[in-house]
């Protein structure tokens, strides 16, 4: 970080993501638990298991992605039926 600074850590985020079809839609440094916070939008589930499985394997960093889902997925999502027996019932 001190030799590239935060904006050469964003372009390499920036390739990456680009190199699978996706975007950094934010990137945050903290304090705290976490040193960055990135928002990334990828064109489906698999691209993003991609980025992280091959950070994770690398060593480089420890990562959690946190799928969001749009208001329409979830609208989608309100109307599909499931079938639900709690337990015990």
């Amino acid at each position: 970080m001190l030799e590239e600074g935060a904006s050469g850590r964003r372009a390499a985020v920036e390739q990456v993501v680009a190199g699978l079809g996706g975007a950094v839609e934010a990137m945050y440094f903290a304090f705290g638990e976490h040193d960055f916070v990135c928002i990334l939008d990828f064109p489906d589930p698999v691209s993003m298991a991609a980025v992280s499985l091959s950070v994770k394997a690398s060593g480089a960093l420890h990562t959690r992605a946190t799928p969001l889902l749009t208001i329409d997925e979830i609208d989608e999502a309100a109307r599909r039926e499931v079938t639900f027996r709690p337990p015990g019932a």
